[in-house]
């Protein structure tokens, strides 16, 4: 999978600001995909994975996600769901061009930015009531004109109040396909230090790659990520370990060596430093989250 190329979603033009539609699983629009709209996205049904970006996490019932423009993103459902979903996702799908006239013609609504912001490395809602959010996309769906749009308003700025909210993708990756070959380059790294995590890859090889010096790769690294280089690897190498740690039973010390840690003792520091418990720890926990009584899964963040 992956993240610099997913498949380009394109939908047909029209003069509606807002579309509305919904799926069950499986279906054709469950893939690895991008689009130019933002994307607000309620899961109705089912467990599995999220992926948005670089991120990996759990989902189930009631999650809820804003992605913004470009990011490509899926939710794959669990392999043990052998019976098709009639209704698993409802999706909004809204555009940039018309926020930013919203916000330049209405100076009230200019808090909706910091929103459409974080929404460029996907937010995950938390906490939010969701027969509330299930009966306002509902509504949406019904809905036309004025009166439609009023109503998404109303609901965004709602979720732009609401507190328990969290971003998601390490790389926000319509800046890496932004028109520059120093953010081509660099995207291209990320998506080999993502997919070959455990490789080991130094600062000197990843430049020359890059076409750059290794200072300025540097520089425009943690630009377009926000990490420095070695945290980069060290945050993907811990995202995998915990996939690892829930999904299989390996032990610690094998998991270690598998994502790229060369010794235990600092693939543990890594993850206490990230996760604020240890590997063990953050298995039970994990999946005593996944047990059928439990509210919601751990997630794993690169």
């Amino acid at each position: 999978m992956s993240i610099i190329s997913p498949e380009l979603e394109v939908f047909e033009a029209g003069n509606r600001s807002i579309r509305y539609l919904e799926h069950g699983w499986p279906s054709q629009l469950c893939r690895w995909h991008s689009h130019a709209e933002y994307e607000l996205h309620l899961i109705l049904a089912s467990r599995g994975k999220a992926f948005v970006g670089d991120y990996i996490g759990n989902f189930e019932a009631g999650c809820m996600y804003l992605v913004g423009p470009n990011l490509p993103h899926n939710w794959v459902t669990d392999e043990t769901y052998v019976e098709p979903i009639a209704e698993r996702d409802m999706v909004i799908l809204f555009k940039q061009e018309r926020m930013d006239q919203l916000m330049k013609g209405f100076s009230e609504f200019r808090d909706f930015s910091n929103l459409l912001e974080l929404s460029q490395s996907g937010v995950e809602f938390f906490n939010f009531d969701f027969e509330f959010a299930k009966q306002e996309f509902a509504a949406l769906r019904d809905m036309r004109g004025p009166d439609q749009v009023l109503r998404f308003l109303s609901f965004l700025n709602k979720l732009n109040a609401h507190q328990d909210k969290k971003t998601l993708s390490v790389v926000k990756l319509n800046q890496v396909e932004a028109n520059s070959s120093k953010h081509t380059k660099i995207g291209e790294i990320v998506d080999m230090i993502v997919e070959n995590c455990a490789q080991d890859l130094p600062l000197a090889k990843a430049s020359s790659l890059s076409g750059m010096s290794e200072t300025s790769f540097s520089r425009n690294f943690q630009s377009v990520t926000g990490n420095r280089f070695i945290e980069f690897i060290n945050r993907v190498r811990i995202g995998q370990a915990c996939v690892m740690l829930f999904e299989t039973e390996e032990q610690v010390s094998s998991i270690c060596y598998d994502v790229g840690f060369q010794n235990l003792a600092n693939f543990n520091r890594h993850f206490l430093k990230m996760k604020n418990m240890t590997p063990s720890e953050y298995r039970d926990h994990a999946r005593s989250n996944l047990s059928p009584n439990a509210q919601r899964p751990e997630e794993v963040v690169l």
